[in-house]
């Protein structure tokens, strides 16, 4: 039985109506569910323009075929039929459909992103991607989507990070720079975050290989992103900017986690120890040291790295120049995180003591004439003689690049604040003590990239 897709149409509801007959067609063989999906996608395709305009159109198509007998009764199978649409269709308009159901499905099944990592699907979403967006945007930009969905929740094969050219990693940056003007356009998320997953997944081939891993490159393989940002960084300054007022908005773990990684790296990496414009490093650093107030005693791993990205912060970039922003703020906070049992902090693991005491060992905080007006036994404390083996920390690198969290889950906070709307949090003012205050943006630029916006096409509590 073959399904014929030539239809003629009065009205949007028999769109509807026909859409529904066809997904819900009984299929006994793989030849007929192979019809009914190439009916599915060359009758939405043929009236993608007329009764199939927006994103949300796209979506209630693929929810139909999701929700429809015809993939509840054949899941593997009919995923496995449109991964390999996607490795082989090139109009944009069904390559739409092919990616939208692939996206949804992936959010609540990771199975398909696996399956899609199995079949050869990174290598076709790079292609895709690099292809432009000018005949589809929405498309463009879900391909995104799935690029970064299918990266997060895997490890993915060094044959397919080797795949990623310079021109690919130098694109997502041109497209951030290009949108520096528009601060709604919604690309800024998608894009920051592909080139977030890319750092990370660069960072677990050097430093945390999988054990499924069966081939490793003959050279070790090149932190794109790194690289790019090493030797063109100037050229791509609102990445920066951009990813310092996500880590301020963001409330789910595993992005701040995907962003202290990279701020890590840029820290430690002297060709980007000034990548960033320094009103830029003074919000970071007052966004650094809210949320080390407000992470819970439970949150240690988290607060872990905070501090591992704090440490070359504060020794390698301009912030080691005066005037030294917030030098009294630093101290009295890293103080008290070292007490044994400090009131807000709770009782302190010893790893959480070496960091902070490496943190407060950074030159310009131990500088006597600037510190009149810090109590001796904080000093005492934290300004004590430099121990080399305290100033650096081998570990630290695979310690930042191995620490996850699941997608969803949210960063704990000591407040019942609601942290979707979070511009503001606990700082500590000039006079030491924990206030409520903003975090806002300087001068030099980041205020205008204020659009990092959350993506149209995530499910409700999905990242």
């Amino acid at each position: 039985m073959e399904f014929e897709v030539s239809y003629t149409l009065d009205n949007e509801q028999q769109f509807w109506d026909e859409l529904e007959e066809i997904v819900s067609a009984q299929c006994q063989s793989h030849e007929l569910i192979d019809n009914a999906l190439r009916s599915y996608l060359t009758f939405v395709t043929n009236y993608k323009g007329e009764y199939v305009q927006t994103e949300y159109d796209i979506a209630r198509c693929s929810y139909r075929l999701l929700e429809s007998s015809l993939f509840i009764e054949n899941k593997d199978y009919v995923r496995r039929q449109i991964v390999y649409s996607l490795l082989q269709e090139d109009s944009p308009d069904t390559l739409h459909l092919i990616i939208a159901f692939l996206l949804f499905d992936g959010q609540q099944n990771d199975i398909t992103f696996e399956m899609m990592k199995e079949e050869g699907g990174f290598p076709r979403l790079l292609e895709l991607i690099q292809e432009g967006r000018d005949d589809d945007a929405g498309l463009h930009r879900m391909l995104l989507e799935v690029l970064y969905e299918m990266s997060r929740i895997q490890r993915l094969r060094i044959e397919d990070l080797i795949l990623i050219e310079d021109e690919f990693v130098a694109y997502m940056f041109q497209i951030i720079e290009g949108l520096s003007d528009d601060v709604n356009d919604p690309y800024h998320y998608p894009v920051i975050r592909v080139v977030l997953i890319l750092n990370e997944q660069y960072m677990c081939s050097a430093h945390d290989p999988s054990p499924n891993q069966t081939t490793s490159p003959s050279t070790p393989l090149t932190n794109k992103v790194m690289k790019i940002l090493s030797a063109q960084g100037s050229a791509y300054k609102t990445f920066g900017e951009n990813i310092i007022l996500l880590l301020n908005r963001e409330s789910e773990t595993s992005l701040q986690l995907l962003i202290l990684k990279l701020l890590y790296l840029l820290f430690t990496t002297p060709p980007t120890y000034e990548y960033f414009y320094t009103n830029d490093l003074h919000v970071l650093l007052d966004i650094i040291l809210r949320n080390l107030l407000d992470l819970p005693p439970s949150s240690t791993a988290l607060r872990h790295t905070y501090l591992r990205v704090l440490y070359p912060l504060l020794a390698h970039t301009q912030l080691k120049h005066p005037p030294h922003y917030k030098r009294n703020e630093l101290v009295r906070l890293l103080a008290m995180m070292a007490e044994d049992d400090n009131q807000h902090f709770g009782a302190v693991d010893e790893t959480t003591k070496r960091l902070v005491e490496r943190c407060g060992r950074v030159g310009w905080l131990k500088d006597e004439e600037a510190s009149g007006s810090i109590p001796t036994w904080m000093k005492q404390r934290l300004l004590s003689v430099d121990l080399p083996s305290a100033m650096k920390s081998s570990l630290s690198v695979v310690e930042v690049t191995t620490q996850r969290e699941k997608p969803g889950v949210k960063t704990p906070s000591r407040t019942d604040d609601d942290r979707a709307n979070e511009n503001t949090g606990n700082i500590v003012d000039s006079s030491g003590t924990i206030n409520n205050g903003a975090v806002t943006a300087g001068n030099d630029g980041i205020g205008r990239a204020m659009g990092v916006e959350k993506s149209p096409f995530e499910v409700e509590g999905e990242a």
